[in-house]
């Protein structure tokens, strides 16, 4: 398995400028082609209806400020991309959840913010795509313009969101010079890791297996901290392994660190 083809977010937001300089660093360590993402849907609601002078130059004016809001964002994605030689640029007006959704086809993985640090009306909320993206996402925190990923944390559980994660990060599982594979005991034991840690040896992934408590903290905090301590800077998860809604209403991992984590985090659902 390799990584050909990265895709990335981008938004008005600062933090937009150092994720694009994560992907074209990915790019480079991969030999990747960089492919930058942006939309925005135009926002009719304070037009005239009907047939009237006003609507006839409410509308275009409306358009107009969208496509000068795109081609800001070309503009951050071409200025954060550097020098690199293989980068394609794809925009449009719709919503940017949904236009990223139907462009993931083209990449091998997707790369995407928290959500709500930018123009609200060009950021992609990643908690709303991860279930139908089709792809491994990369979350970057912000403030965050570079992944070695030389250690990696993987946080297992064995459901299938988490086996399809470790198999969607084997480029970087292979990389690193370590993985750790984190089970976290919140107080009804842990999943067994000798299948995976055998799954990931015989990738020649050098990887170990480490137990962490949860005991007055959350199981996300609880795998944030494990990462932390082992020197990891990418933690490796399955997403919404109970479903998004009870997530969204009980709260769980994936929404924890997409929330708050400090680490980039790939996702796979």
């Amino acid at each position: 398995m390799t990584i050909a083809n990265i895709m990335v977010a981008v938004d008005l937001g600062e933090p937009a400028r150092d994720r694009v300089r994560l992907a074209a660093q990915l790019a480079d360590d991969f030999q990747a082609r960089l492919i930058g993402v942006a939309a925005e849907m135009p926002d009719y609601g304070g037009c005239p209806v009907g047939p009237t002078p006003g609507g006839a130059y409410c509308i275009p004016s409306i358009q107009e400020a969208v496509l000068d809001d795109l081609k800001r964002a070309q503009a951050v994605f071409q200025a954060a991309a550097g020098g690199q030689s293989r980068v394609e640029w794809r925009s449009n007006l719709d919503f940017p959840s949904a236009f990223l959704a139907s462009q993931a086809a083209a990449a091998d993985l997707v790369i995407l913010g928290r959500g709500g640090d930018g123009n609200p009306c060009l950021c992609v909320d990643p908690g709303n795509i991860l279930m139908g993206l089709g792809r491994p996402a990369l979350i970057v925190p912000p403030e965050v313009g570079r992944l070695a990923a030389k250690r990696v944390a993987v946080g297992w559980t064995n459901t299938c969101e988490a086996r399809r994660a470790v198999r969607d990060a084997l480029p970087f599982l292979k990389r690193a010079s370590e993985a750790v594979v984190v089970t976290v005991d919140t107080g009804h034991g842990t999943d067994d890791t000798r299948d995976v840690i055998a799954f990931l040896q015989a990738h020649d992934v050098c990887a170990t297996s480490v137990r962490a408590e949860a005991q007055g903290i959350g199981a996300a905090e609880a795998l944030v901290e494990a990462a932390v301590q082992h020197g990891a800077d990418l933690i490796v998860t399955g997403a919404y392994g109970h479903g998004r809604l009870r997530e969204w209403v009980f709260g769980g991992v994936t929404r924890a660190l997409l929330a708050g984590s400090p680490v980039c985090c790939l996702m796979s659902h």
